[in-house]
């Protein structure tokens, strides 16, 4: 079918403010279904590869498919205020209500996206819009606090300032000129009203109204529109296919072995046809065709095999599996913690769990995002300082669901978390991810409760979901460790944890489910964007022989793109510096850098921020400087300048 590509459409909301819209339709005009992506990272270049790996092909298939900037990012006009706030969540239902009352467009729309997008997807849906009649999410979380990228299990992620920064960087990046002749007024603007996000959701350390916003297992039941669900097992927002599969009203989800990334073009492989298995979900619920959609098996997962550990891995062996929930085929087995390390063995753990502040290291990205040995790797010198709990499979064994660990311990502080992962190590050592699960003690419960030093408790810690298959003759391993930079923020001060007893039940699968093909995708399509200079990344871990510090330093420079449209030229760099003592919490830190690049003929826009988080035992101290430089024609440069400075109590983390 012949489309045709419109860039700078522009959306009115009821406010006068006015969104910026791509849009690929049918030429002829006739009225179709159209799908939204609804997301604040510039439509113009930076998803520009992306989008055009989707937005163009299901336009051809008879859809009008629309990028739209959210309020005050790209090229949209507006204020941004912070991540699915109520303000950008009305803003979805005003342009789903605006593209629905469009002459090319029949009345039924859909809503995609992944990470950012997959949140306001489920989030819209949940605020049933009339004319939103079905969801395809990847990569996105039902539970905003105990499941997402600034808390887990009650624990404060280091990626929340990572991310916080990020934000810092991205929402100071301008509008292009040949959209907005008030693009510098309006950067001017943005500057001056974006919000300091680390420090704002630093600050929300229980699971208050502020994070129930937003998480739609609050009420599964107000999702109206059909959902399909995304996710991958080497990516952290893993739990969600299941939740919906399981609570929503109707709900089918595929969980492959990938990244944080759509599924045509992620890692590791196998990769599946993602854009046909779209069609077929819109074509069913958008154009009323049986395509079978409503039939698809409830939770489509591939069960991973033992493989050695790797970091870069590129495909993952295993296989599909076409499963219900809760299955038939899974069984618990309660294996308790038992003396001398023994999974499954008799008598008392009788083990202190007081690991280095430094142990974490192979926990790899907590968003990985592609091969740039960004997953986990070999668990074993993080298994070598942690409590571990071995048992033997000498016929192998396969798990799919989610483990539930119960610890009975007592803790010499007031603040603690417990880690757990569950590895398959082979006969030569090497150990492997399997799952993992994270738990802050004082949210044992809800509302939190306070540890008091020598006080035993009984905790649970729910493992992530799992589909994997141990190999005859590996073990299964526990490990339980206290720190895991720098995944997780450190205990205000060094943490004994003294295990009394504990018992892991696992979700045992006996093997036997039907099995699934979905097809190969086509040859991605080569990008348009003129590539001017090369894109880097790299990785270091180091420590310090005389001080004892061990740094992990990433850095990453997207290289120098043009648009061939429009000739905005583009560039970011990255440079993250993470660093901690294995005795002392108090020495952790973070220091980020970024800079956002974009020029066209005589113009140019150059930010620079530098941000760093520390702590106390008492505060988080995070820190930001940002400077906008502008050069436009003869006239002299102008430097914008914003400093930012929090200081966060540490009440509950």
């Amino acid at each position: 079918m012949e489309t045709i590509d419109q860039d700078g459409v522009w959306i009115p909301l009821p406010d006068g403010t006015r969104l910026s819209a791509r849009i690929w339709r049918p030429r002829d005009g006739a009225p179709v279904p159209a799908i939204l992506e609804y997301i604040p990272y510039r439509k113009r270049d930076n998803t520009l590869p992306r989008d055009e790996t989707i937005h163009p092909w299901m336009a051809a298939q008879g859809y009008a498919c629309l990028r739209v900037d959210i309020r005050g990012t790209g090229d949209s006009e507006g204020v941004f205020d912070d991540e699915y706030s109520p303000r950008e969540l009305a803003d979805a239902c005003d342009v789903i209500a605006w593209i629905a009352a469009q002459d090319w467009c029949d009345g039924a729309v859909g809503m995609m996206g992944k990470s950012w997008g997959a949140f306001n997807s489920l989030q819209t849906a949940w605020m049933n819009p009339p004319a939103l009649k079905a969801v395809v999410k990847v990569c996105g979380t039902v539970d905003r606090f105990h499941d997402d990228i600034h808390f887990k299990g009650g624990c404060l992620l280091g990626e929340n300032f990572a991310w916080g920064s990020l934000m810092l960087s991205y929402c100071a990046r301008p509008a292009d000129p040949l959209l907005r002749p008030d693009w510098r007024a309006d950067l001017r603007q943005r500057i001056a009203t974006m919000p300091h996000l680390s420090a704002v959701w630093s600050d929300h350390q229980t699971r208050d109204a502020y994070w129930r916003h937003g998480s739609v297992c609050e009420d599964y039941s107000r999702i109206g529109p059909a959902v399909l669900t995304i996710g991958g097992w080497n990516d952290n927002y893993m739990n969600a296919p299941a939740a919906l599969v399981r609570h929503a009203p109707n709900a089918k989800a595929i969980v492959g072995p990938w990244v944080h990334q759509y599924p045509h073009t992620a890692v590791p492989g196998p990769r599946i046809a993602f854009r046909h298995e779209m069609r077929a979900w819109w074509d069913h619920w958008l154009k009323g065709i049986d395509t079978g959609a409503d039939r698809w098996p409830d939770y489509r997962v591939w069960m991973m095999d033992s493989a050695p550990p790797d970091a870069s891995a590129t495909e993952r062996p295993g296989r599909w599996l076409a499963e219900t929930l809760p299955s038939p085929r899974v069984h618990e087995q309660d294996l308790p913690l038992g003396a001398g390390g023994v999974l499954g063995g008799p008598g008392a753990p009788g083990r202190v769990i007081a690991t280095p502040q430094t142990l974490g290291a192979a926990a790899g990205e907590f968003f990985p995002m592609g091969l740039n040995a960004e997953m986990a790797g070999d668990q074993r010198e993080d298994d070598a300082h942690s409590v571990c709990f071995d048992r033997d499979c000498p016929e192998g064994v396969a798990l799919l669901g989610a483990a539930v660990l119960t610890l009975t311990l007592s803790a010499d502080q007031t603040h603690g978390f417990v880690v757990a992962r569950l590895n398959d190590v082979a006969p030569d050592g090497a150990s492997t991810r399997i799952a993992h699960g994270v738990l802050n003690l004082r949210h044992r419960g809800d509302p939190p409760q306070a540890l008091r030093p020598g006080e035993t408790i009984t905790a649970t810690l729910t493992l992530d979901q799992m589909a994997y298959r141990l190999a005859p003759g590996h073990r299964l391993r526990l490990a339980l460790s206290n720190s895991y930079w720098p995944w997780i923020w450190p205990s205000p001060r060094p943490v004994a944890l003294t295990l009394a007893a504990g018992t892991l039940r696992l979700p045992v699968h006996s093997g036997d489910a039907p099995g699934w093909q979905f097809d190969a995708p086509d040859p991605p399509r080569p990008s348009r964007l003129g590539v001017l200079g090369p894109a880097q990344e790299t990785r270091l871990c180091c420590r310090d022989a005389i001080l004892g510090v061990e740094t992990l330093r990433i850095t990453s420079d997207s290289g120098e793109t043009e648009n061939p449209d429009h000739g905005l030229r583009t560039r970011s760099t990255m440079a993250e510096t993470w660093t901690i003592h294995p005795d002392d919490p108090a020495s952790a830190a973070c220091a980020i850098t970024w800079t956002q690049a974009f020029a066209r003929g005589d113009w140019s826009v150059e930010t620079e921020l530098s941000a760093r988080q520390s702590a106390s035992a008492e505060f988080l101290t995070i820190e930001a400087r940002l400077i906008a430089r502008i050069k436009e024609g003869a006239e002299p440069p102008e430097i914008i300048e914003r400093n930012f400075r929090a200081q966060v109590a540490r009440r509950e983390v």
